[in-house]
């Protein structure tokens, strides 16, 4: 069980992918809320990467992450997700095309990491899970992170 949460999204961020959807109250999930933090977590899985992205927005849009009508909080958000699945893809973000595909637990983090109020709020996206061809048993473990200033 996770029962320590610090400042670092990032850190943060991947704890919650790997530990999958939390069900109820938690301790670390507490912790962060009582931070500042916003959170978000979810699964998908596909052949697309495209449908990954939206997964991932449309799950930090519904829960409250970012607001909709806020330009720079749906960018920052986008840069996020696309850093974190360059670890998943290891730099080609290409599923289908390659015929690979992805099983994912994804979170979704904001916060504040610094002491200093000025450098304003950060997000951080995890992504963690399987990836490989399309056929049960031919996938391996993949981790990515992303952070990006709001």
């Amino acid at each position: 069980m996770i029962d320590k949460v610090d400042h670092r999204i990032g850190r943060n961020a991947i704890l919650l992918a790997i530990q999958g959807q939390s069900e109820g109250d938690s301790p670390f999930l507490e912790a962060l809320v009582s931070q500042g933090c916003r959170y978000c977590q979810g699964k998908v899985g596909s052949m697309d990467a495209h449908k990954v992205v939206a997964a991932i927005e449309t799950a930090a849009k519904k829960q409250g992450v970012i607001r909709t009508d806020v330009y720079r909080e749906t960018h920052a958000l986008y840069h996020a997700i696309m850093e974190g699945l360059h670890g998943i893809t290891r730099g080609q973000i290409q599923l289908g095309t390659v015929l690979r595909t992805v099983g994912l637990n994804f979170s979704v983090v904001r916060g504040r990491p610094y002491t200093n109020e000025d450098e304003g709020e950060w997000i951080a996206v995890a992504v963690y899970g399987t990836i490989g061809a399309p056929v049960k048993g031919l996938e391996h473990e993949a981790i990515g992170l992303g952070i990006n200033h709001i």
